[in-house]
């Protein structure tokens, strides 16, 4: 079984959900694996992402919206203060939400749903570059059904 492995860096320029979905599908769709398995892993402790509606932007910022009271900025809460008031609410909120991604594959593209669209998720307030692992198994034609 083929295996594909690339790394793409985004730049978060502030705290939120960013939609990272086009650069990936079109790596996706690039290569020559045409059903299989993408996981996408993002090689930060204070980002995460998400796979969530694409449709209204409303979606996203009550996202943050509740993230944001469940782990606010506050250094009075919080030991962990070395890196400044947004490090350990950042470090929280990865924690409550996913690293890793895995989305099926099939004709060589991504079996995303209608409404939803990959998100790198910023935890920190300021601007950052962030890496995402992208690794592609699967095979290089679908196999026809023999029923």
């Amino acid at each position: 079984m083929p295996h594909l492995q690339r790394t793409l860096t985004f730049r978060a320029p502030s705290p939120g959900l960013h939609d990272i979905t086009a650069p990936v599908a079109r790596w996706v769709e690039g290569s020559e694996i045409r059903i299989g398995l993408l996981t996408l892993f993002i090689r930060h402790t204070s980002a995460s992402l998400t796979i969530q509606e694409n449709a209204d932007p409303d979606v996203v910022r009550d996202l943050e919206d509740f993230f944001s009271r469940l782990a606010p900025e506050n250094p009075s809460l919080y030991r962990h203060r070395t890196e400044g008031p947004d490090d350990m609410p950042a470090h929280i909120r990865s924690a409550l939400t996913d690293t890793t991604l895995t989305i099926p594959v099939s004709d060589a593209r991504m079996m995303l749903g209608t409404w939803q669209a990959i998100y790198l998720w910023e935890h920190r307030s300021n601007p950052t570059e962030r890496q995402v692992v992208l690794h592609l198994a699967g095979e290089l034609h679908q196999e026809e059904n023999s029923d």
